[in-house]
């Protein structure tokens, strides 16, 4: 079997990850904050822990404004339906995931508007065209920072630069970036950063949180859930300080000893080294690819080297006929269709029946691709 889709979950994870979320549950296995028995202050060591790894990642600042979610939607609600208000008008990108998008269309009946900034069909956005977007109801811009699609990555720098200069708040979408990019709050101006756990964090499924950058006030943050944090029991009322504010209910301890596990491995190998491998799986698929006849490969725009995926269709063949050739003919793991974006696949040209996506992993081998070539060879081959 042949695993590209990693931009879906990330597989397999290193081995430290098992190991870490293993020796939870056999050593520790307690709620965090909860008790104050060894267990439950081991419980939150790892949870502690964990965030001090993901603000040093990031270069967030302080442990306490790493927020812990399920997930990067889940953070990303947590901004969006916590930071905006009646009258608010939000910038974003062409290339959205619907984690932002369909969030953003439910709270038009709030009262919320959005503007799409224009996007090239190879998927990126000019940040000089910001400025004039830019309406005194403006107070936020969303930005996917790498495509889940076609692998485009966004200028979120340059956009930041921008985003201060106007008094505005930018909150960066950073699901398949965060572990393979370099991403520094501090220096790219970003306000609020969502993320996952499961895709380049190498961490389990159920992880992820939003970050809040130096330059937001986290009382501008509403909470979009409320109940039982372990702190101020005595109060029936929410407590109004980090982490807590946003963290009620027990936490997934044992998935964020996976996560802190898996941003080891990363501090381990490097990003240097992480990137280098994402450039060469791109650039060898991209070249490959690109010679056989009737695949077309949608390229990416940005200003930087792209992520390793890469979207193609075949003429002839519909995504979902190749995408099940590839899997049931060559066991090769893949994804198609409209990869939960369909506003990217609007931008590109793919809508509606949208493309087949290869999304190599660290631990993707040169054979593993070599086979994919051949396998897409074939199938294009065939009428």
């Amino acid at each position: 079997m042949i695993y590209l889709d990693n931009a879906a979950t990330s597989w397999p994870k290193p081995p430290g990850v098992l190991k870490a979320m293993t020796g939870f549950m056999e050593g520790i296995g307690a709620n965090p904050g909860r008790s104050g028995h060894r267990l439950s202050v081991d419980a939150a060591r790892v949870i502690f822990g964990a965030r001090e790894k993901i603000s040093g990642l990031f270069s967030s600042g302080v442990p306490s404004r790493v927020l812990f979610t399920s997930n990067a939607t889940s953070a990303l609600n947590l901004a969006l339906r916590g930071f905006l208000k009646k009258g608010a008008n939000v910038l974003t990108t062409g290339m959205e995931h619907n984690s932002v998008m369909r969030t953003l269309n439910d709270l038009k009946s709030q009262g919320i508007s959005y503007t799409i900034i224009p996007t090239s069909p190879r998927g990126a956005c000019d940040p000089q065209s910001i400025p004039g977007l830019i309406t005194r109801d403006t107070v936020l811009i969303v930005v996917n920072h790498g495509s889940n699609v076609n692998g485009t990555v966004q200028d979120i720098r340059a956009i930041g630069k921008i985003a201060k200069e106007r008094g505005v708040l930018l909150l960066v979408d950073a699901a398949q970036t965060a572990g393979i990019l370099d991403i520094d709050m501090k220096r790219d101006t970003v306000d609020m950063l969502a993320f996952t756990g499961h895709k380049a964090l190498f961490g389990p499924q159920g992880t992820g949180g939003l970050v809040l950058g130096p330059g937001m006030d986290h009382v501008r943050l509403r909470t979009i859930l409320t109940g039982g944090t372990g702190s101020k029991s005595e109060s029936e009322l929410q407590p109004d300080f980090l982490p807590d504010k946003y963290e009620s209910g027990t936490p997934n301890t044992v998935g964020i000893a996976g996560l802190a596990a898996g941003i080891d491995f990363i501090l381990d190998t490097g990003l240097d080294a992480i990137r280098s491998r994402e450039s060469e799986h791109y650039e060898f698929l991209r070249s490959s690819l690109e010679k056989i006849d009737r695949v077309k490969v949608l390229p990416p725009g940005g200003t930087e080297h792209p992520l390793a995926t890469i979207s193609f269709v075949i003429e002839g063949k519909s995504p979902a006929e190749a995408g099940l050739a590839l899997d049931e003919s060559y066991s090769i793991m893949c994804r198609v269709g409209m990869h939960c974006s369909p506003l990217s696949h609007r931008t590109i040209g793919t809508f509606p029946h949208g493309t087949v996506r290869l999304s190599p992993g660290f631990f993707t081998s040169r054979e593993e691709l070599s086979q994919t070539v051949e396998a897409i060879r074939e199938i294009s081959s065939h009428n």
